[in-house]
């Protein structure tokens, strides 16, 4: 199965949970991610504001992505204007229609509002895990 992972989730993984979960499936094969350059610079952004670049867990996830286990990369993903609660947003569905992903893991109600974009479901963690 292909996911885009939002932040939200990304970041809660550090902390355990349905979150951690989720990115550990990531890490085994369990499940293929889905990124963009401006979602991985999201996610990075987010941990150094938050103090947690320099968590070994970082370093483990950020080697993966570097080597493209279980990864698949959008380099150049459509434009999209779908969210419209949340534009900033739009980034997550426009990773998920261009590498064809099969659901989008968010805690985020307005991207879990639209719940279905092209055949693409919007769930949250343990909604997914359910699904797995």
């Amino acid at each position: 199965m292909k996911a885009v992972v939002d932040t939200n989730v990304f970041v809660s993984s550090f902390f355990g949970g349905h979150p951690r979960k989720v990115i550990d499936l990531g890490k085994t094969g369990g499940l293929i991610l889905c990124l963009s350059p401006v979602i991985v610079d999201e996610y990075v952004a987010v941990l150094q504001k938050l103090g947690l670049e320099g968590e070994d867990e970082l370093g483990e996830l950020l080697g993966l992505f570097a080597r493209g286990e279980h990864i698949l990369f959008a380099a150049q993903p459509p434009r999209l204007s779908v969210v419209r609660a949340d534009p900033a947003d739009d980034k997550f569905i426009e990773c998920a229609v261009a590498l064809g992903a099969d659901v989008i893991i968010t805690g985020d109600r307005a991207l879990r509002d639209i719940r279905n974009y092209m055949g693409i479901r919007i769930v949250g963690p343990a909604e997914f895990l359910k699904l797995k």
